[in-house]
């Protein structure tokens, strides 16, 4: 079902592509004081299971407060300095108070939510497909960027991702409900048994549990015939890297590397360009006839 507006796919891709660049703003929010909320958390549970006295919390800290501040200087950030991306070139990356730099990473993740919104409203319109498309587009962009930092996939965000994806597939909207199923359990399952296949070989664990549900959530929202695209694509570019940190950078192998950004990205190929990819496959090999 698509809302009619009676206004072109150009024009509702930019009003999209702006209402993106706001939720950027949200997701750089996310990515910062969601892992630094349960860092807190899990050192408050730490310290109870142990029974030492709690430190006393200075400050609260959750998605709406403290507003927006530079993080080196403490200055709150008025809101004509809070506009997504103009504000950032505005003030040419530095805080207005302090003239500390900001990191690239808030303009880059306002652009790219922008870019999205904009991408998919372009190719279907005001619908429910486009709404499902950013959310799971946003959730993995999220997912990567905190993985990226702090080695850490959120059940906060995984686990919701994961109902979704077999919600949304109830009445077959991207795949059977069978393949959704199928997908989140063999996602799973298939992460899970190289983990401890790795481990009993090694003694080391090779990756974390994140990382299991987060294939599994992109198995309900694709179905498990998706699952070898995006396994051998995370895996292959993965491994790439890993090569090239430690050959040209000289990086430590014994240094783990995040795996749910190569999932991540894998993973929103294969949702976006699955289908041609495996068709031009076929007809690439001549295996259509298959």
């Amino acid at each position: 079902m698509e809302l009619d507006l009676g206004l072109s796919q150009n024009m509702l891709a930019a009003i999209g592509g702006i209402f993106g660049l706001l939720l950027g703003s949200f997701l750089n929010v996310v990515i910062l004081r969601l892992p630094t909320k349960m860092h807190r958390e899990w050192r408050r549970d730490a310290q109870s299971y142990l029974g030492l006295e709690s430190e006393p919390q200075t400050q609260v800290l959750n998605l709406s407060k403290p507003a927006s501040h530079c993080p080196s200087c403490g200055t709150p950030i008025k809101p004509q300095h809070n506009i997504p991306l103009i504000s950032y070139l505005f003030l040419k990356g530095r805080c207005n108070a302090c003239g500390a730099p900001i990191s690239i990473q808030y303009p880059l993740i306002e652009l790219l939510a922008g870019i999205l919104a904009g991408f998919f409203i372009y190719q279907y319109g005001l619908s429910i497909n486009s709404l499902y498309c950013i959310i799971f587009s946003y959730s993995l962009l999220v997912l990567a960027v905190i993985d990226l930092h702090e080695k850490l996939l959120p059940d906060e965000i995984t686990l919701p991702l994961l109902w979704l994806g077999l919600f949304a597939n109830i009445n077959n909207h991207f795949v059977t409900l069978n393949s959704a199923v199928l997908g989140a359990i063999a996602g799973y399952l298939c992460l899970w048994l190289v983990f401890w296949a790795f481990k009993l070989i090694t003694g080391k664990e090779g990756m974390g549990y994140g990382d299991f549900k987060l294939l599994a959530a992109l198995g309900a929202w694709m179905g498990w015939q998706m699952l070898p695209m995006v396994i051998f694509l995370s895996t292959a570019v993965s491994a790439l890297v890993g090569i090239g940190m430690i050959a040209l950078a000289g990086r430590n192998k014994d240094i783990p590397i995040a795996f749910g950004p190569y999932l991540a990205t894998a993973g929103w190929i294969a949702y976006v360009w699955g289908d041609t990819i495996l068709k031009n496959y076929l007809v690439l090999f001549d295996l259509q006839q298959y």
